[in-house]
């Protein structure tokens, strides 16, 4: 019975979203022409599956675990009085807090190697669109997810009652992956948007626009880049399998050693 209600979640899950940004991918394209079946397509559905036939539990597990651990950190007392602030006010302190620790661990994630490794598979698609959204590493996953709720589960706000902005953020992060182009005019640098997130796909690696929902940690911080037009090139310059299992697989396996050239022969015996 549990297989079955989430083989049926998953499959209105994957409908609802097809239907929604189908059709606006269509009427408003940031890239005219791209197809809804482009190379790669049936990898990213691949990731869609196992997000939520398999890896959204093993998330939900360490989140759990997780949070336990750090209720016990800060008074209980100061946990009351944050969860007993108007939900208002609770959404605003959420939005911002999450927002600023998401933002330097994203950042992280493009700086330090050992996350690259596992972020980079996120960064290998090389066609934005809502689909797109979905390709990434179930660790790297704990790592987003964790940092995005890390400000509600250690200063204990009501997520019951913020549920709504749970379920917005879910939207937003496929939304700004889609492959649509609707400029937002001054709200941008309120709100991002799939204009400026495109550009944190650019095959540069630290090209910027690291913040979740809004650019005002970009702005802040002097990350923000979004050009007037979409960049020319999507994905990493790293080599990555072309197979699921293989991309899952890679991160986890030890890095090899730096290839020697005929210029600097290895001489590590000769001086031994």
């Amino acid at each position: 019975m549990y297989w079955l209600q989430l083989l049926l979640g998953t499959g209105v899950s994957l409908f609802f979203l097809a239907v929604v940004f189908i059709p606006m991918e269509k009427a408003f394209p940031a890239k005219p022409g791209q197809k809804i079946f482009r190379p790669q397509w049936l990898l990213d559905l691949c990731y869609f599956l196992g997000q939520y036939l398999l890896w959204n539990g093993l998330v939900l597990w360490a989140l759990n675990y997780v949070e336990q651990w750090l209720q016990g950190i800060l008074p209980g007392t100061l946990r009351a009085t944050v969860a007993r602030q108007p939900i208002w006010l609770q959404s605003i302190e959420i939005l911002l807090l999450s927002d600023l620790a998401i933002y330097w661990g994203h950042r992280l994630q493009h700086r330090v190697e050992f996350l690259w490794r596992f972020h980079k598979v996120h960064h290998s698609a090389e066609h934005m669109d809502w689909l797109a959204a979905h390709r990434e590493h179930p660790l790297d996953s704990i790592y987003t997810v964790g940092l995005i709720n890390l400000p509600a589960m250690l200063l204990g706000f009501n997520l019951s009652s913020l549920a709504a902005i749970v379920a917005f953020r879910g939207i937003w992060a496929i939304y700004i992956h889609s492959n649509v182009r609707l400029p937002l005019g001054p709200l941008k640098y309120l709100i991002g948007s799939p204009e400026m997130h495109h550009w944190h796909h650019d095959v540069e690696r630290d090209r910027g626009n690291y913040a979740n929902l809004s650019p005002l940690m970009d702005l802040l911080f002097g990350t923000h880049y979004c050009p007037p037009h979409e960049p020319e090139q999507f994905g990493i310059k790293e080599k990555l399998p072309a197979d699921y299992v293989g991309q899952l697989l890679q991160p986890l396996l030890p890095s090899a050693p730096p290839k020697t050239t005929d210029n600097q022969p290895d001489t590590s015996l000769a001086n031994s």
